[in-house]
């Protein structure tokens, strides 16, 4: 299993996750659910028109945490837009309740694959193992 592949299977065992932007000086904290592994990067979706994509797009160093009751990770990195529409499929095609909001070359769908992301798995019980995406 790929690092992406471990990270995404602990983030669909944990149902939803929170990703910080910032917006100025100001952090912004908001669930998010939707992933997939494409071409061997972690993806994840939004609307163009969400604070969350000009956040993005204004600054695309972000923090995600996912977390279960014994254990949660981090991941720390940068989120890419990919603007195929080969990859907004592959993401609503893994999230299909988004398919009642989102269409792939709609304009408004935006996808982001994370680069130079570092995972940090963690519990109370065990050291830190940390991934490179």
């Amino acid at each position: 299993m790929s690092a992406a592949e471990e990270v995404a299977q602990f983030m669909s065992e944990c149902g939803f996750y929170f990703l910080a932007t910032c917006e100025g000086d100001q952090p912004r904290v908001r669930p998010f659910g939707a992933h997939v592994v494409y071409q061997g990067k972690l993806y994840l979706q939004s609307g163009k028109s969400k604070d969350v994509a000009r956040q993005i797009a204004a600054n695309p160093k972000v923090e995600l945490c996912a977390s279960k009751p014994d254990a949660w990770l981090r991941i720390t990195g940068k989120l890419v837009e990919d603007p195929r529409i080969e990859a907004q499929e592959a993401v609503l095609d893994a999230n299909p309740a988004l398919k009642a909001m989102y269409a792939a070359g709609d304009g408004n769908t935006v996808v982001y694959a994370f680069e130079d992301a570092t995972a940090t798995f963690a519990s109370f019980t065990e050291a830190p193992r940390v991934l490179e995406l």
